[in-house]
């Protein structure tokens, strides 16, 4: 073909010249081309574009492509310089069209400035967790509430016990002098004996036991709790009561306990304990007092109460004089003093069962007592009181029973006095003359009763009792109301079980003076009062 030939054929066919249909649909595949090149490269000789537009999301019902509304985009000529003219004959080359330069990159567009970070917002404090309740799923809300089932269990309490080292490494050749280099393994195990370490060791809680053949019928804990009554609640008197101290040279354990009968079937507990220190210093004096109501009286644990109180405040009156007895070891003057104030004690017993209108003996208790110098230099311990229990010492590992002994109540001492072991006395007027003659004649009728009944005569006070003893290192000594008083002295078990917890140098704590005393043995039910007095 010729040259002009050629150049019709390329404004035919030229990629810039635009469609001679009659319609633009502008949705042709080199409008797609031009589109997408425009949009990465930009037009030529202009800046590349400096952002992205961002496309729009495809609705889900129309679609994809442009919008056949919008207006086909006007096509842009790849070069502006003129065309040139058709050749003339004689035909003549043209000149090489001159270069032209290409465009000057320009500088990317600088990064878009990172936004500032900021400090991260702190987490939320963690909640405490909640431990998972049996039997709920795991989805479940836990419960932050109060709870009405049982808690886990406690784990029990442990107390760590020094490991003993390891035995020294003995040198095989202790003859030689020579120097030899320390053996590593000696190292190692001096110096594990100098951390001395330790181990956790768990200690068994104490529990109520028994002693003899078969344990006894009642339950081993309280079960039913004494009727209370309006304006009577002062008088209501705990299951329980512990105490104890530490003076001079003795430590003090006391307990008071109800029986296992009494809280079976829902009764006070009769027995009393009282303790107290009166004084300060050397010159201070420590009452322990134990009182044991009757089973039959129905205000017994009133009257064991009232024979603790006032017996302890005639001491305090005179705790002053008897302090001073007891270090000075003037044994007649206390016995004689102590005995004043029992009977003062028991005087105001039976004044009460007066005013309550009852017998002397329907308001009356057992006392027994303890008075504990607070002087370590003095050892001696002294007892007294009235009625039935017992005084037990511990030493060498067994028991002795020291209760002051009592004469028999038939045993006759003394010269003979009137009224009491003396002979008849004469008659005043004589039945018969000197000649034989009698001066009266029984005619055998009966003498009617006088008008005066005489009321019986009241049982014999009990004896008073009284010991003053110089204590050795190493001795317990152990006042007993008669609950606990006759196991001791009729189940040999009980004592020597006793004698084993409490042989030892350190004498127990409250919770374990508590269960030693309330070892139950068969047939033995009746309330328990103890006071132990370890010396040092």
């Amino acid at each position: 073909m010729t040259q002009q030939g050629d150049s019709w054929w390329d404004k035919l066919y030229d990629e810039s010249a635009p469609d001679t249909a009659p319609t633009v649909s502008g949705d042709t595949l080199d409008d797609h081309f031009d589109t997408a090149t425009r949009a990465t490269t930009g037009p030529p000789g202009g800046p590349p574009p400096d952002s992205v537009i961002p496309v729009e999301a495809k609705s889900p019902t129309r679609p994809a492509g442009p919008d056949p509304r919008a207006v086909a985009p006007t096509p842009v000529p790849k070069s502006t310089a003129p065309e040139p003219a058709p050749p003339t004959a004689p035909l003549t080359p043209p000149a090489p069209p001159t270069p032209v330069a290409p465009p000057v990159p320009t500088a990317p567009p600088a990064p878009a400035t990172p936004p500032t970070p900021t400090a991260a917002p702190e987490p939320p404090a963690p909640v405490p967790s909640v431990p998972p309740v049996p039997g709920r799923a795991p989805w479940e809300a836990a419960e932050t509430g109060p709870r009405t089932f049982p808690a886990p269990p406690v784990e029990a309490p442990t107390v760590q016990v020094p490991v003993p080292p390891d035995p020294p490494v003995q040198d095989p050749d202790p003859e030689k002098g020579e120097d030899k280099e320390q053996d590593p393994e000696k190292e190692q195990a001096s110096a594990r004996a100098d951390h001395a370490p330790t181990v956790q060791v768990p200690v068994p809680r104490p529990r109520t036991g028994f002693v003899g053949s078969r344990p006894p019928t009642y339950e081993a804990e309280p079960t039913a709790l004494p009727v209370a009554r309006p304006g009577e609640l002062a008088d209501v008197v705990a299951d329980t009561v512990l105490d104890g101290a530490r003076y001079g040279t003795c430590t003090l354990r006391a307990v008071s306990a109800r029986g296992d009968s009494a809280r079976f079937r829902g009764e006070p507990r009769r027995d009393a304990l009282l303790t107290a220190r009166f004084g300060h210093d050397e010159a201070a004096l420590v009452l322990v007092a134990v009182a044991a109501g009757s089973r039959a009286a129905e205000d017994a644990h009133l009257a064991a109460a009232d024979a603790c109180r006032w017996i302890a405040e005639a001491v305090c009156r005179s705790h002053s004089r008897l302090s001073e007895d007891i270090r000075s070891g003037r044994r007649g003057d206390l016995k004689s003093g102590l005995h004043r104030l029992t009977d003062r004690t028991y005087g105001k017993l039976r004044a009460r069962a007066t005013e309550r209108g009852l017998a002397p003996d329907e308001y009356t208790a057992s006392l027994r007592c303890l008075l504990l110098p607070a002087d370590p230099d003095c050892r001696t311990r002294v007892f007294f009181g009235v009625g039935g229990g017992g005084l037990f010492r511990l030493r060498d590992g067994a028991w002795q029973d020291i209760e002051p002994l009592l004469p028999e109540r038939t045993a006759v001492t003394g010269a003979p006095v009137v009224g009491f072991g003396s002979p008849p006395a004469a008659p005043a007027t004589p039945e018969a003359t000197e000649d034989g003659d009698r001066l009266t004649m029984d005619l055998g009728i009966t003498t009617a009763p006088g008008p005066l009944v005489e009321e019986p005569v009241p049982p014999p006070a009990e004896p008073f009792r009284f010991r003053a003893s110089v204590a050795r290192s190493g001795d317990t000594l152990l006042l007993a109301s008669p609950g606990l008083a006759e196991p001791m002295r009729g189940e040999p078990d009980l004592a020597r079980e006793l004698a084993d917890r409490w042989a030892g140098a350190e004498p127990p704590g409250l919770a374990a003076f508590l269960a030693d005393t309330q070892l139950r043995v068969t047939g033995y039910a009746d309330d328990r009062t103890g006071v132990a007095v370890w010396e040092a």
